[in-house]
């Protein structure tokens, strides 16, 4: 079997961890109950890092791909419970990259739409600046007479 990679070693290191806090679950959608039993602990982990022998490479791929996205997006039981934006995200919330990536959309929006209230400050003036440009005509009419 070939050497596993640096992303499924992660992976089966975050599982074993949910393993030994109690956090990990067997079945779909976590239904079958908490795993008891270190040898399943462990089936889970290659499985659920595409390293299983007894799945075809190509489920083993999809598997992998979909623990990836999972901690991507904050859903292992292991961020759920310490809330936790993605594995190794050391105490922060907010640190992820698609977290990340929303915070300055955010950011964006907000800059956007302080330009969009200066632009239609600017198409109907208000009241003081009327004032001004009238006091400008008067003194530069008295000047001249």
């Amino acid at each position: 079997m070939p050497k596993t990679s640096r992303s499924q070693r992660k992976t089966e290191g975050r599982v074993m961890h949910e393993f030994k806090h109690g956090e990990l679950k067997s079945g779909r959608g976590g239904k079958g109950g908490k795993v008891k039993s270190r040898k399943q602990a462990i089936a889970i982990a290659l499985s659920e890092a595409g390293a299983s022998k007894k799945k075809s490479k190509t489920e083993n791929k999809r598997s992998l791909a979909k623990s990836k996205s999972k901690e991507s997006k904050g859903r292992t039981g292991q961020q759920e419970r310490e809330g936790k934006s993605r594995v190794g995200a050391k105490g922060r919330k907010e640190s992820s990259p698609t977290m990340r990536r929303q915070k300055r959309s955010s950011a964006s929006s907000r800059t956007k739409s302080r330009t969009n209230s200066r632009s239609t400050a600017r198409r109907s003036p208000s009241t003081a600046t009327r004032k001004r440009k009238t006091t400008r005509k008067t003194h530069s009419r008295r000047k001249a007479s």
